[in-house]
């Protein structure tokens, strides 16, 4: 149980390494690159290349390497992204994005086999439930690895707020601010989007650079190997999942109803993060505020999800998933008719935190509830169907990227509206599917989560 659960705290604090220099990083990618929509374009590249990632990278890795070196070359990834930043240009981000999002499925893939195979070896050894060993271990490492969203976030808002000029944004720049943002050259050019000082930005680069490279030291001196005969049983199956079978089975599952009905919910899973990622951080935050606020809004995003993902967890068991399905709509819902009336302003500092803390409670619903639904539904293709999770999920960030340069603040809004009202009616619909085929109440689903992450995106 010692040796496991130090395991657990290395993969868990070496994830957090990692994901508070990408947190921070991505936060600022719309604001900080924001010259012809590079830092946009780059994570568009960057979740395409996760889709084809995810479809043929994971198992031939963690059968090649095994996962300790699955995942600290996968770590190397996202250093080669940081390393990118240092000189933001189309020639050095779009490809280290590429080499980025190759390298996210893997990461996150060999994680949970991981978990999933120490919680199982020690349940076994323990005489305990193998599920309840994997729940607790994933508890940990989510306890720990969603802080790095503060951590991240914070660090930039300090070395950024460094600067010793004082931004005045005049009443005129303001009016390019918010929902009907000005979505012109001249918009980028306002006081409120001229770059920090470039020491305080290598400063910041520096940071995250260093502790993307702890976090590939600490997986590589005390993360043990899992050993050939507890994983005898996983190796047999790798063995016969090839890439190939895995792409045919992710999308053979689409001959099953309830997965097309739940690409939309899991779409706007991508959707309303990027939106929040790339959308509100530039037109409502740094616009009015400053890109040095940035990091303070995401923080506040961050501290909010991950207590409200351990809290929905345990209160599931009592109300079920569809009431968390439909309070998570309403809160959405609400945002997103508030952002299209706001008109941001400085004055009003508190609103510009009081929206990513209620996104950060409905993001928490979407990713715990909806992870553990697929777990649920499809118990007996859980690889192929957390494969369809992360396909449409990433399909869902490419496209809120890819059209945040060309469309206005309001018609993405629009878009985001359109989506939830689609994907509650086919998460709906699944919900009337199961009630019909199986009669007998629903197993809370706080029991039911396998291991799939409760946030991956960012990444």
């Amino acid at each position: 149980m010692e040796r496991n659960l130090k395991n657990v705290l290395v993969i868990s604090f070496g994830f957090l390494l990692l994901f508070t220099a990408y947190g921070g990083l991505q936060s600022l990618q719309s604001s900080l690159n924001s010259e012809e929509g590079l830092g946009v374009a780059s994570l568009s590249v960057l979740y395409a290349a996760l889709i084809i990632s995810s479809m043929f990278l994971p198992p031939f890795l963690i059968e090649k390497l095994g996962c300790k070196w699955t995942i600290a070359c996968s770590m190397c990834c996202y250093i080669a992204f940081f390393l990118g930043n240092f000189y933001s240009s189309w020639y050095t981000l779009i490809p280290t994005s590429v080499i980025l999002g190759l390298g996210g499925a893997p990461l996150w893939s060999a994680k949970c086999t991981y978990l999933t195979i120490a919680g199982n070896s020690y349940a076994q050894k323990g005489g305990k439930i193998g599920r309840d060993i994997i729940n607790q271990y994933f508890g940990v490492f989510f306890l720990i690895f969603q802080s790095s969203g503060v951590w991240g976030n914070l660090i930039s808002s300090l070395v950024l707020g460094q600067s010793p000029q004082q931004v005045e944004i005049s009443e005129e720049d303001l009016k390019c601010c918010g929902a009907y943002d000005c979505i012109t050259a001249a918009a980028n050019n306002t006081t409120a989007f001229k770059k920090p000082e470039m020491t305080l930005v290598y400063t910041m680069l520096g940071i995250y650079t260093g502790s993307g490279i702890l976090a590939v030291l600490l997986i590589v001196t005390f993360l043990d190997q899992i050993k050939a005969n507890e994983v005898e049983s996983e190796k047999e199956t790798m063995k016969k999942e090839s890439p190939l079978s895995l792409v045919l089975a992710t999308f053979r599952l689409l001959k099953d109803k309830r997965q097309c009905f739940l690409i939309p919910l899991t779409m706007w899973s991508g959707f309303e993060q990027g939106f929040l990622a790339g959308d509100y951080t530039k037109s409502y935050v740094t616009c009015s505020l400053g890109i040095h606020f940035v990091g303070y809004v995401m923080i506040c995003f961050a501290a909010t999800n991950s207590l409200c993902s351990m809290l929905f967890g345990k209160i599931s068991q009592f109300t079920g998933r569809k009431v968390l399905f439909s309070f998570g709509t309403l809160i959405n819902l609400s945002c997103i008719i508030a952002l299209l009336l706001w008109k941001p302003r400085p004055s009003q500092f508190a609103v510009f935190f009081i929206f990513p803390a209620l996104w950060g409670m409905a993001d928490a619903i979407w990713q715990t509830q909806t992870n553990a639904l697929y777990g649920v539904l499809f118990e007996k293709n859980k690889e192929a169907a957390f494969a369809n999770y992360r396909l449409w999920e990433s399909l869902g960030f490419v496209i809120a990227f890819g059209y945040s340069t060309f469309l206005q603040v309001y018609i993405k809004l629009y878009v985001l509206l359109s989506v939830l009202v689609m994907s509650m009616v086919g998460y709906g619909i699944v919900e009337y599917m199961e009630s019909k085929e199986s009669p007998r109440p629903p197993t809370p689903v706080s029991k039911e989560i396998t291991g799939a992450p409760a946030q991956e995106t960012p990444l």
